[in-house]
């Protein structure tokens, strides 16, 4: 995806204004405190655009002049990426970082006064702010037993290799997504899939005070525990499952999980939950009626994005979805010829 001079995600906005004091009465309520030069009034633009999931706001954020926000109270964890631009992180007493395309923020708020963001004038940026509930169940989940010190990240993030293009990309997915036309119907599915991608991809490849408590962790799996893992996937396809679900399903520790589920199964918990759910689309579409169409299997399982539905099907199955269907139908439509 190209991003460009628009402002993304304009079909789901919360808040435009130009106005100074209508600018910050807004973000107070947001608990976040806007200073900006009265020489730079004239050219504030502030959009907030994006989208609220169960543990998860994710959206766009501009302010079209110089600014500072100081976040004052919160307790949720910030990823901010510039897309346009650069912008100033201080957390706390800490040195402060520079952060423009290439790299990304990532706050915690472990500091007594959280954190002070500068935006350079025409500044734009992509937002995750994962609630602090969410993200320590998370950890907790991972480590096998409550975390005992606050969770603190390492400030910046580099998406230009590894984790961090890999974050980028799926990012700039999940844009796309909600840029499309009706894009409100995210599933739960759908929405569960992104909150576990991005926790857990936070988790156990960025950075932490517990990144060596997880990579410890190196209790053995009997495949059995793989099996309930597996069944409690195959049985709940058209459900939003998480990573928290798996480890009640199994009574192991989440990073044991990752790191033996690959072992067994050549992939993480979560991608084979992606190739169930195309395969059962697939049984779906083969033993289909004549009312069915793709649209609705791959909506029921999950899948909103029917380009990239189309896509990875052709690529695990060899052949389209239709074309599934298609064949069913040409079966269907045989006349019985009479025994010889």
């Amino acid at each position: 995806m190209q991003l460009g001079s628009v402002p993304l995600l304009e079909g789901h906005r919360i808040f435009h204004s130009r106005d100074v004091d209508e600018a910050r009465a807004y973000l107070g309520r947001k608990a976040f405190e806007l200073d900006i030069k009265p020489s730079f009034a004239r050219e504030l633009d502030t959009r907030v655009n994006g989208v609220y999931l169960p543990g998860m706001w994710f959206g766009y954020f501009q302010y079209g002049a110089p600014v500072a926000t100081r976040a004052v109270g919160r307790e949720d964890y910030w990823l901010q990426w510039p897309i346009h631009g650069e912008m100033e992180v201080v957390a706390g007493s800490a040195s402060s970082v520079i952060c423009d395309t290439r790299r990304a923020a990532v706050l915690s708020p472990t500091h007594a006064d959280f954190y002070l963001v500068r935006s350079s004038s025409r500044c734009a940026r992509l937002c995750l702010s994962v609630t602090k509930a969410c993200l320590i169940g998370q950890l907790a989940a991972l480590l096998g037993e409550l975390p005992t010190a606050p969770l603190e990240f390492a400030p910046t993030v580099d998406l230009t290799t590894g984790y961090g293009r890999s974050l980028a990309r799926y990012v700039l997915v999940a844009v796309a997504d909600l840029e499309q036309p009706g894009s409100m119907l995210w599933s739960p599915a759908t929405m569960a899939t992104f909150e576990q991608f991005i926790m857990t991809a936070l988790l156990l490849s960025h950075p932490h005070n517990y990144s060596d408590a997880l990579r410890r962790l190196e209790k053995q799996l009997a495949p059995r525990d793989v099996k309930r893992a597996v069944d409690y996937i195959e049985a709940h396809l058209e459900q939003a499952i998480s990573v928290a679900d798996l480890l009640r399903a199994t009574g192991v520790a989440g990073r044991t999980l990752f790191m033996h589920f690959k072992t067994f199964k050549g992939v993480s918990p979560m991608r084979y939950l992606r190739e169930a759910r195309l395969r059962r689309a697939r049984q779906e579409l083969a033993r289909a009626g004549p009312e069915a169409n793709v649209t609705e299997v791959a909506m029921s399982l999950g899948f909103t994005h029917m380009g990239r539905f189309a896509v990875a099907y052709r690529r695990y199955f060899g052949e389209s979805p239709s074309q599934t269907l298609g064949r069913k139908r040409a079966l269907a439509k045989k006349p019985n010829l009479p025994n010889p």
